[in-house]
């Protein structure tokens, strides 16, 4: 999912992605000491995720805040 694509999602929507996002790493991480993923790049690929959540909601946050000193 692109950024763009991120930006239009409403603040429930990215809450709601950022904890499947979460939940996704911790069952990624289960299967690597399992023994069951072979595909290992999927748990940086899934951190940036959270990160770029993460990340739109502080902003989210911060605006009103920041409209308010102008």
């Amino acid at each position: 999912m692109k950024n763009s694509e991120i930006r239009l999602l409403s603040t429930e929507e990215l809450r709601t992605k950022l904890q499947d996002a979460r939940q996704e790493v911790m069952n990624l991480r289960f299967q690597v000491v399992t023994g069951q993923l072979t595909d290992t790049s999927r748990i940086p690929i899934t951190r940036r995720m959270i990160a770029r959540y993460e990340t739109l909601l502080r902003e989210r946050e911060l605006a009103p805040a920041k409209e308010g000193d102008k």
